[in-house]
């Protein structure tokens, strides 16, 4: 026992902080009760009366638990672990359940490596999820294959929750042994295996809940919530940037079921977090819905923390983790300030200090391609039939399409003959293997005069580039090649904005606030010069049409891939 906690909590020293005249959010009861609240060592000491170093006076507002996201990807926010700290805590986050998948598919045990080193000593706790299938699936073409004896050994490290989300859902029903292997080690360390089962079969997902499987945070419909809180797992409500459930998954929230569901962002870009909030936003909107507030605090914060073991926290009461938001009311829930640990890292929006951050080394070289063909994006359907990728709004499912499309004698399609469709591919960049999958892309996009290409292309991290010619997506993959990863947008063979994202492709060391601001511009080109569909992210959607775990169709450095047969298929339909 710390002899100078026991001191501060029998009263025979001072507590470090005791915050005055504040509503506590009580989590535990239900209740809100006006009191103080003391703090000493970074835990909570008890609840007033007692002599402090510092007293901050908290004006009436209301206290909450520091909130959770139980799953975030943060290579998503294009921010290295620091800079993200430094954009989220301001907004009351002061925990996150991070699966690091997305650097690992590009550099492996190193990528995980960093994200652990490089979160280690900020404010922000970061409870990494050991990427559970690198690649996603075997047919995809990642910057390295982890296998169970690769991951195993960082079981044991206090800063790994357990295994992320099992997108593998049809090995771990056929049995794959690796699959399994990672669940069996991971379980017996006595940690959590996270979920990725959308629109899976009951059967299966029955199968995926008794072999160990303990959340899911796929689920687009009420009836999927209730069937996953029926096989006794958690169910965490997404609000992303590309994908957002939220308020698709709220009606099914009844008082027996709460206890169950939590909140997670998945994935959220830096301008989409400054402008909205990160998980305070779940709890505003949830409130805006009609959730008590209460309830949706508890949701943010106990069970997250229930969900995940992490009895330190969660709750305000007497030796818990001093995670402490104050905000100006329980309706619009703006954050005044944030203890993280019991220090006060950020007031008003701003954090207080900037944090450290590590070199990533050899993370900041990752674009590696082969030599390309004279006509890379060639696309052949003989029959004039062709299978054409459909998006859908702010969702990152998509359609198997059918278009009549007209092509050359030997069956080209060319673009300027076909208006309304889109050009897609996906390029390996790890090993120079020379792969690339072609395909077309439903109008409904947008994407006119030009061409995007990044490298945040899930989960391989391949490159993806979409245009309506091929010139402009040449140019456009030329660019994000030179610059070793990031965001390219070309029109008329001519560079119109970039964004660098130099560690692994996809995240920058420049402030939040920066690589906000470059994205907004980004973005905002995006719907004057290229009329991006006000239904998708140009940038995220583009991102996701590469996941061959989501269905419906998706595009692979390997080809088309039809998510719900698990079979590579041909763009010409009659094939």
């Amino acid at each position: 026992m710390n002899r100078e906690f026991w001191a501060m909590a029998t009263g025979r020293a001072p507590v470090d902080t005791r915050i005055d005249n504040v509503r506590i959010v009580d989590v535990f009861s239900g209740e809100i009760r006006e009191g103080s609240v003391s703090v000493g060592q970074g835990r909570i000491v008890g609840f007033g009366g007692l002599e402090a170093r510092e007293v901050v006076d908290g004006g009436g507002r209301w206290l909450l638990p520091g909130l959770i996201d139980g799953h975030v990807h943060i290579e998503s926010s294009m921010l290295c672990p620091a800079r993200f700290a430094e954009l989220v805590l301001p907004f009351g986050t002061t925990t996150v359940v991070a699966d690091p998948h997305e650097i690992a598919n590009v550099k492996g045990m190193a990528g995980i490596r960093y994200m652990l080193e490089a979160s280690r000593d900020l404010p922000l706790d970061v409870r990494v999820m050991l990427p559970s299938c690198v690649p996603a699936l075997p047919v995809e073409d990642a910057g390295a294959d982890l296998r169970a004896d690769d991951i195993a050994p960082l079981l044991a490290d206090p800063d790994v929750g357990g295994l992320a989300e099992m997108m593998n859902v049809p090995g771990l029903i056929s049995g794959d042994a690796d699959v399994l292997e990672k669940m069996e080690r991971t379980l017996a360390a006595g940690k959590v295996i996270d979920g990725h089962s959308p629109m899976v079969s009951e059967r299966d997902l029955e199968a995926c809940a008794a072999l160990g499987v303990s959340t899911d945070h796929e689920c687009t419909t009420v009836e999927e919530l209730e069937r996953r809180v029926a096989c006794g797992m958690y169910v965490l409500l997404r609000e992303g940037s590309a994908s957002r459930d939220l308020l698709r998954l709220l009606p099914g929230l009844t008082p027996g079921n709460q206890r169950r569901c939590l909140f997670c962002t998945d994935d959220r870009q830096p301008s989409d977090i400054l402008e909205r909030g990160h998980i305070i936003n779940n709890v505003r909107m949830a409130v805006r819905f009609g959730l008590d507030p209460v309830s949706a605090v508890r949701m943010a914060t106990l069970n997250a923390a229930e969900c995940y073991g992490l009895r330190d926290r969660g709750g305000i009461a007497p030796g818990r983790r001093a995670d402490l938001v104050l905000v100006e009311d329980l309706k619009d829930f703006r954050v005044l300030s944030c203890w993280a640990g019991g220090e006060l890292v950020a007031r008003d929006g701003r954090t207080l200090r900037s944090f450290s951050m590590v070199d990533p080394g050899e993370l900041c070289f990752s674009v590696n391609l082969a030599p390309l063909p004279e006509r890379p994006f060639s696309v052949k359907v003989p029959s004039g039939k062709a299978r054409v990728i459909g998006v859908q709004a702010h969702s990152l499912i998509t359609d198997c399409l059918v278009r009549s499309v007209v092509t050359e004698a030997d069956g080209e399609v060319e673009l300027a003959r076909n208006p309304g469709l889109l050009k897609i591919a996906v390029l390996e960049r790890h090993h120079a293997t020379g792969k690339m999958g072609v395909g077309l892309l439903d109008g409904r996009y947008g994407l006119r005069n030009g061409a995007i290409a990044t490298t945040i292309s899930h989960d391989s991290h391949n490159i993806v580039v979409a245009g309506d010619n091929e010139n402009d997506m040449l140019c456009a993959v030329r660019e994000v090649e030179r610059m070793q990863g990031g965001i390219v947008m070309v029109s008329e063979s001519r560079l119109l904005a970039s964004l660098p994202l130099p560690v692994g492709g996809l995240m920058s060391e420049r402030p939040a606030e920066e690589v906000s601001a470059r994205l907004n511009e980004l973005l905002k080109l995006a719907s004057s010069h290229y009329h991006i569909w006000e239904g998708a992210d140009a940038f995220m959607t583009l991102s996701f049409l590469a996941l061959p775990v989501i269905p419906r169709i998706k595009l692979t450095a390997r080809g088309l891939f039809d998510v719900e047969r698990f079979a590579f298929v041909d763009v010409d339909a009659d094939r």
